[in-house]
């Protein structure tokens, strides 16, 4: 069985300021990124794919590099909320106040503020500021206290368990003095330059994987053709703009710059890709193949539809009975998951995860004991070894995000994953393993059926387009394309110019900005998603030496959005299940 934990964040820098508008590359990097390198040195029977989306990968150094500069010269850090840790000069508008104080609220409540007596309280008195509109009378040791336990709540475990300094910080509870906030970012500055040497030697050592992304984590199949949305949804509704001028091309820029970035980062090339969301098509798979990568994987419900319509198509071109048919269908069933594939004519093997068992850690398994959970996980794959008994060539996927779960569970899944890896790593009937190993050792590869495009949400591209704000924002990214195109068909900027508009382009093409869109999402969200994607197009137009357009002055997701707190589409939340009970 295989492991795989996605990590992504799209670009929260403003290319106009300079400033990090939303914080959460860095807070995952000091509760998530750290924690999960730190449960794999703990068990050395343990593996996994970790994926590196590399536009996450330079937001890590530029904030280490940022962070390292400010504790050695004094330059101001990018991050306002990072910021208040400093000796920067404090807000003194009551606006600016109460943005600074929400901010610092922005924590998962039962298992990150609760948890933490001082915080808590801390909180209460910041809500009560907001609900009142009195921000102008918190003082400021009260914002450098709840900027203090903010940043010591998003701490993983790992640096809480066994740094002094951290500890030390939590006994002093109130009053941080301008030395204890400058211990603080030595300890996140630490964090920071060791996150991509611990990856590394992890991986140099055989006990992870690590795998890319399309540079800006671009739904590909989008990118190549607006059609691919309908071939899992008929009913779509597209963008005005007939297709992406360019996708293809841009679809292999985003791969290639991919790989330059890993490469450069890491020091090798990777050997799997995961594409952005497990959105695959027939031409996404073919630019995959063609840029050199050994493996890919995407979601159950993306082959379940394929070989749906294969069985369809057969259906209709022969003239069986339809209990033959619903026989075939069952049988189909039983066999076509939790094998590896391989497109005919390419070199590519094809992993499909499974969706149910995937979800359960991301969904389920926050609410059990750990020790529970992960048993009742490796009981649940154990079930799936005693069915494929006789099939020993048989490999289970267990993909998704690796680092938005854990904030839910208690002490960040600290417990649960380490009960995981332990149970996993020495399960008699289960071997950890990864793709590239399973390869090496000739797993076998089953001609894969057209794909039918799709991802993992529920096996379709809705998550991205056919809602109508999702389709504007599609609109305003095919018409900057296409001032880019005429820009440099005109030449009047110099190469490295074009160079600088092009990766601008590559981070208006992210997923992040189609994935908020919508009512499904808290309204202020929405809100700060939407701005910074306009912001992105704006500078595109700038760098371009193009006065942006009018229009990108106002919100496309004007009266839209839920009400704070409303529910959040979450990555992966499929429950369909792979194989019959």
């Amino acid at each position: 069985m295989v492991l795989l934990w996605h990590m992504h964040q799209p670009q929260y820098r403003d290319a106009l300021t300079g400033e990090y508008v939303l914080p959460w590359t860095v807070l995952h990097a000091l509760k998530d990124y750290s924690d999960m390198a730190a449960h794999l040195e703990h068990n050395s029977a343990a593996r996994a794919v970790v994926n590196f989306t590399p536009v996450l990968l330079e937001q890590l150094e530029d904030y280490s590099q940022r962070v390292a500069q400010y504790l050695h010269t004094g330059r101001a850090l990018p991050d306002r909320v990072l910021a208040l840790l400093t000796d920067a000069a404090r807000p003194v508008q009551s606006v600016q106040r109460a943005e600074l104080i929400r901010a610092c609220l922005r924590a998962q409540r039962v298992r990150m503020i609760e948890r933490f007596e001082p915080y808590r309280e801390l909180a209460d008195m910041a809500a009560q500021f907001l609900v009142e509109d009195r921000s102008a009378w918190a003082s400021e040791q009260f914002i450098t206290d709840l900027a203090c336990w903010y940043h010591l709540a998003w701490l993983g475990e790992s640096i809480r368990l066994t740094d002094g300094r951290v500890l030390s910080l939590m006994e002093r509870r109130r009053g941080f003095t301008a030395a204890d906030q400058r211990v603080l970012l030595e300890v996140i500055n630490d964090v920071l330059a060791g996150l991509v040497p611990r990856w590394r030697r992890l991986a140099e050592q055989g006990r992870v994987e690590l795998t890319t992304t399309p540079y800006a984590h671009p739904i590909l199949p989008l990118l190549q053709d607006f059609g691919a949305a309908r071939e899992a949804s008929p009913n779509t509704a597209l963008p005005m703009h007939p297709r992406y001028p360019g996708g293809a091309d841009r679809a292999a820029w985003q791969m290639a710059e991919a790989l330059r970035v890993f490469t450069a980062t890491f020091g090798f090339r990777p050997q799997g890709c995961w594409p952005s969301e497990g959105a695959i098509s027939r031409a996404t798979l073919a630019a995959i193949d063609q840029s050199g990568f050994r493996w890919t994987a995407s979601s159950a419900n993306v082959l379940r539809a394929s070989h749906s319509a294969v069985n369809r198509d057969a259906a209709h071109g022969a003239e069986a009975d339809d209990g033959a048919h619903r026989r075939a269908t069952l049988s189909n069933r039983a066999t076509i998951f939790n094998q590896a594939y391989q497109v005919p004519g390419q070199q590519l093997a094809c992993l499909f995860r499974h969706d149910s068992l995937s979800d359960a850690i991301g969904f389920e398994y926050a609410s059990w004991h750990g020790d529970d959970a992960a048993a009742n996980f490796a009981n649940e794959l154990a079930l799936l070894a005693d069915l494929y008994a006789d099939e020993p060539k048989r490999v289970v996927l267990i993909a998704l995000d690796g680092e938005n779960a854990w904030e839910h569970f208690p002490q960040n899944g600290w417990h649960f994953l380490r009960a995981l890896y332990a149970t996993l790593a020495s399960h008699p009937k289960l071997a950890l393993t990864t793709p590239s190993q399973l390869l090496d050792l000739g797993l076998p590869l089953h001609p894969l059926p057209p794909i039918v495009a799709g991802s993992w949400v529920h096996g379709t591209l809705a998550t991205w387009m056919g809602d109508p704000q999702k389709n504007a924002a599609w609109d305003l990214l095919c018409e900057a394309k296409g001032a880019f195109d005429q820009v440099v068909v005109e030449g009047s900027l110099s190469h490295a110019d074009v160079a600088a508009a092009e990766r601008q382009l590559a981070l208006c093409e992210s997923s992040d900005w189609f994935w908020w869109f919508g009512d499904y999402n808290p309204a202020d969200a929405v809100s700060s998603f939407d701005q910074l994607y306009r912001r992105q197009l704006q500078t595109l137009y700038r760098l371009l030496a193009l006065e942006p357009p009018a229009k990108l002055a106002a919100p496309i997701a004007i009266g839209h959005g839920m009400p704070e707190g409303g529910g959040v589409m979450q990555r992966g939340a499929s429950r369909a299940l792979e194989a019959p009970a």
